[in-house]
């Protein structure tokens, strides 16, 4: 929500959507509950209908409410188990990382997926020091194959083949994907580019 005036929520994330975006992740910090699930009810039903996962940011509650696909929580968020007798066998349920054992503890205690970052700075992450790309082939080889490791944090048009090159095989962007002047075009390439299309 950071980088998209509300108004225009369902006209961005159409424009993600018709570049074949694989996963929506509703993240609206400093907003209250209440206006998140009223989002989350609009943006649900048009993720559905583009064949996209959509996760909702740090309220389970809020992932029920709106038939979202899941919840991401970060580290502070508790454990996931009672998340998951909240929303089911089938929900999907990330945990943010931010090191090689969180990463690990996430992958024991049954995320379905991880973030993994911030690898740069960024603006989405204030205050949040920086990984590096270091550890990123490290996790990989520690953690099943299939399993999936999201690496976020600054990653744009310009340190996307470094992130590559370290080991990553999927990643999150945010602020270069939703302030690109042509954003269906953008996940078109980007999927294109992890070969996903």
């Amino acid at each position: 929500m950071g980088y998209t005036a509300e108004h225009q929520l369902i006209s961005v994330t159409e424009k993600l959507l018709a570049g074949g975006l694989g996963i929506l992740q509703l993240r609206a910090k400093n907003h209250d509950p209440e206006h998140i699930a009223r989002m989350g009810s609009r943006l649900a039903p048009l993720c559905r209908e583009y064949g996209c996962l959509f996760i909702i940011n740090d309220y389970p509650e809020i992932a029920l409410g709106t038939g979202a696909d899941g919840v991401h929580l970060g580290q502070d968020d508790g454990e996931l188990a009672p998340v998951r007798a909240m929303l089911g066998a089938n929900a999907i349920i990330g945990r943010s990382t931010h090191s090689p054992e969180q990463a690990l503890g996430a992958f024991r205690e049954r995320a379905d997926y991880i973030g993994f970052g911030p690898l740069f700075p960024t603006g989405t992450k204030p205050g949040r020091p920086a990984i590096g790309l270091e550890d990123i082939a490290g996790v990989r080889r520690q953690l099943p194959e299939e399993f999936p490791v999201f690496c976020i944090g600054g990653i744009n048009g310009n340190t996307l083949p470094s992130v590559l090159e370290a080991g990553a095989s999927r990643v999150v962007i945010v602020s270069w994907l939703l302030t690109h002047p042509d954003i269906t075009e953008t996940v078109a390439a980007l999927r294109k580019r992890l070969g996903e299309a």
